[in-house]
């Protein structure tokens, strides 16, 4: 609360009989609603500091050694590997390709297991992958098996997931992620949200192979991609 005294005072007055006194005057500012909303201020502040804490995706890197036998690795019957290659030009109304094979590549005389889709029939993929890898389950409990396929129930449960209950299951199923030079970033997100939406617990992002990244471009070109 400000006070503010305001007086004519007596300086440079004449005293005695029939000079007027000057009236003293005191003009207080009310501090308090502003203080109220100082308080309120800085209440709001620190409420949506906290609402609005980041969020991010946690991505589980290859692991970067020389020995192949220390590498990661996975079953080739669960494997799935989508590469990512050059979207088409703006206006054309094209939905973007997808590449994938399943397992190891395969474009030997006779056998070519290079395929290519968009990012509506990647889903469709990804689904009939799961299910296939589901149906394959040949895991057996022995040796603490069984307390590790509860961990994954669990830890697939505390994380709402609706099909908790296959998270040990499916845990074959690898999803290898390989972008393009030429992928965007939008091709990059879109992608990981599939990879959100079908719950797939297992992926990774790696670079892609020469002999991959030439069957893209083959395929691109063939398809009018410049």
């Amino acid at each position: 609360m400000a006070s503010i005294d305001t007086s004519g005072g007596d300086s440079g007055h004449k005293k005695g009989p029939g000079v007027k006194k000057a009236k003293k005057l005191s003009t207080r500012v009310d501090m308090t609603p502003m203080v109220d909303l100082g308080f309120l201020l800085i209440t709001f502040f620190i409420f949506t500091a906290t609402m609005e804490t980041p969020k991010g995706m946690k991505i589980l890197m290859p692991k970067d050694v020389n020995d192949p036998k220390k590498q990661n690795e996975a079953k080739e019957s669960g494997a799935l590997t989508i590469m990512l290659g050059k979207p088409f030009p703006p206006g054309t109304g094209k939905p973007d390709p997808v590449y994938f094979y399943h397992g190891q590549l395969k474009v030997d005389a006779g056998v070519n297991n290079f395929e290519t889709t968009t990012f509506k029939g990647i889903r469709d993929i990804i689904i009939k992958k799961k299910a296939d890898v589901i149906g394959r389950h040949t895991h057996d409990f022995d040796q603490g098996k069984e307390s590790i396929c509860k961990e994954l129930q669990d830890n697939a449960n505390k994380a709402k997931d609706p099909e908790w209950k296959n998270a040990c299951l499916s845990r074959d199923l690898v999803i290898i992620i390989k972008p393009g030079p030429d992928a965007n970033y939008k091709m990059m997100v879109d992608i990981l949200d599939e990879m959100t939406i079908n719950q797939v617990k297992t992926y990774a992002i790696v670079k892609i192979l020469d002999q991959e990244l030439e069957l893209v471009r083959l395929t691109e070109a063939s398809a009018g991609i410049k």
